[in-house]
């Protein structure tokens, strides 16, 4: 009889170990079921949060491209943008995607970065863009947008697209018209390569803010422009 009893306790000892271990596997997996039903609002919000461009991003879900990740890391600080303006020209345009009919002399005098209140402007003159006296947009234009859209397609920074014109013929009608319209010409570009519309502003300024003297012509070739601002300082108390 003792060996019965003997025998009886150890079947139940194995059992509850058993079912110990039931209870521990079911637990394990109610938990990967629940991690893997997280909203994935909070997951896009993490990573907007750490800053983090080789976890998630807009385009597709894949990993930014390392070019593309520079100059990212160049425009989300403003006073470094202005230092590195030369290697941001490079990481833009590398030799092997330079636009065609545009050499490296005419894209350093047509193509500037400045700093701004709200972050990073990019300035394209108006001969890299269109021709005299037109708001629609040259051909040769389509592959130097191209990459600062591509650009912009793996940021969540919001952008003001400007127009601006020289002082010739003062503030009047038509200079404001025309850098009204050069400037929508350039904001059609983004929308038409997916940029979120609602990321993207327009602004026709006419001569109101010059970058160089009017008195020459240098400079007022240097005022008709259009400006991309890239809105990466984020003021506070702001949620945009």
């Amino acid at each position: 009889m003792a060996r019965k009893k003997g025998s009886s306790a150890t079947r139940a000892s194995w059992l509850i170990t058993f079912s110990d271990l039931v209870t521990l596997l079911l637990t394990f997996f109610v938990l990967l079921w629940s991690m893997s039903s997280m909203d994935r609002s909070i997951l896009t919000r993490i990573t907007a949060f750490i800053k983090d461009p080789g976890l998630m991003t807009a385009r597709d879900g894949g990993r930014i491209p390392t070019r593309v990740r520079f100059i990212i890391g160049i425009l989300d600080d403003p006073r470094a943008a202005l230092v590195k303006q030369q290697r941001l020209k490079d990481l833009l345009f590398p030799d092997d995607l330079m636009p065609e009919h545009i050499d490296r002399a005419k894209l350093a005098d047509n193509l500037r970065v400045l700093e701004r209140d709200e972050g990073v402007a990019l300035v394209l003159s108006d001969d890299l863009l269109f021709d005299v006296g037109e708001s629609r947009l040259k051909e040769e234009a389509g592959p130097v947008l191209e990459q600062i859209a591509l650009v912009l397609s793996y940021m969540s920074a919001n952008v003001n697209v400007s127009g601006h014109s020289d002082a010739t013929g003062g503030r009047s009608a038509g200079n404001f018209a025309l850098s009204g319209h050069r400037a929508l010409s350039v904001l059609d570009y983004f929308l038409d390569a997916g940029l979120d519309a609602r990321r993207l502003s327009v602004a026709a300024y006419g001569p109101d803010r010059p970058v160089a003297d009017d008195a020459t012509e240098k400079g007022r070739a240097a005022n008709r422009r259009v400006e991309i601002l890239v809105k990466t300082s984020v003021e506070f108390g702001s949620y945009s």
